[in-house]
């Protein structure tokens, strides 16, 4: 089992049974046995990350691609990650790695150290090591051993995550996880249990305690053509969102046919500038649009005066008008981490 590492975040049971506490689903598991996520394993009464160090994916991305608009901008992303993952979704563009575990019942992956992550991550000129493609949660013990030397060294850490971690996992996360991109997937508990087989109320709760610990927070929603695209669900996300924080950014990006939701068509362009009109509508101030190249909604518009701050084409800053995390032409704060 290579770097086989005992887990974080669990307590013993009566029989040899463990409970995980890492993630909301709180797996109850029994000797040899595994969680949901397929790669935290019980091994004679202790619980094991059983993919530690095992890295299945590994490249060097914009940060734009995570996506963060309003952290580091035209910086690079040094981004990692394990096999497996806490839910199932339906039209996981990565399946073939992050079900893998469950569905093949194998956790490949070479074999490296947290020192080798931020060496990659210094030698590629990045500023960041984001913990993506699957779900970071479930290589957490990894993430953190590597997100912890990476601090030392002046990089910033990130997660792209479905956000169905526990309260005790983000708390124990607060001093190394600089910011996040949240999946708010759908608006309803029939979605996520029917397509992502897990529960929309830890992912909004999680949102909420990533901020009030002071983690730099964007949300994504991928819209899907008759799963969640009706006006009410994307004004339902949006009038959340400005419930917790009107300058939270959120990106609605195009869905393409993918894993077990082949014969589902891609997201028309009118449904996304609907979206972000949608957005607008309901009071947010940073409304983006994503895997739709060429749209106004990649840029950043000042709130007040609606000025070009940050112009975007695909995953590139084509020009930034930023003034010390202001407009440049009214002086309005722009939100965001900058530098």
């Amino acid at each position: 089992m290579g770097q086989m590492r005992e887990a974080s975040l669990y307590r013993s049971l009566e029989g040899g049974r463990v409970e995980c506490l890492l993630c909301s689903h709180n797996c109850k598991i029994a000797d040899n046995k595994r969680g949901i996520c397929g790669v935290r394993g019980n091994v004679g009464g202790k619980l094991y990350a059983l993919n530690y160090g095992k890295l299945i994916a590994e490249h060097t991305d914009p940060i734009e691609k995570k996506p963060l608009f309003h952290f580091l901008p035209g910086t690079r992303s040094y981004s990692i990650a394990t096999a497996g993952c806490n839910f199932r979704c339906m039209h996981c563009q990565n399946s073939d790695i992050s079900q893998m575990p469950k569905e093949k019942k194998i956790i490949l992956g070479a074999d490296t150290g947290p020192e080798e992550v931020v060496a990659t991550a210094a030698s590629e000129n990045a500023a960041s090591i984001s913990y993506t493609y699957t779900e970071p949660t479930i290589f957490y013990e990894f993430a953190r051993d590597a997100a912890l030397i990476a601090k030392k060294k002046g990089f910033k850490n990130i997660f792209v995550t479905n956000g169905f971690m526990s309260k005790a996992c983000l708390e124990d996360a607060k001093d190394w996880l600089d910011a996040a991109n949240v999946d708010i997937k759908a608006f309803t508990e029939d979605f996520y249990k029917k397509i992502c087989g897990a529960r929309l109320k830890p992912v909004l709760d999680s949102v909420v305690t990533m901020r009030s610990l002071g983690i730099w927070v964007e949300l994504t929603t991928l819209v899907i053509p008759g799963k969640n695209d009706s006006e009410d669900e994307l004004r339902s996300i949006a009038k959340w969102i400005v419930s917790v924080d009107e300058s939270m950014p959120w990106h609605v990006s195009a869905f393409y046919p993918s894993y077990r939701m082949m014969d589902v068509p891609p997201t028309p362009v009118e449904t996304l500038r609907r979206a972000l009109e949608i957005g607008y509508e309901e009071g947010l101030k940073y409304v983006y649009t994503g895997n739709i190249p060429g749209e106004k909604g990649e840029s950043t518009f000042c709130p007040s005066c609606k000025a070009l701050i940050i112009e975007r084409r695909g995953y590139s800053v084509l020009a930034n008008n930023l003034k010390d995390g202001k407009c440049h032409k009214c002086g309005a704060l722009i939100e965001g981490v900058w530098n």
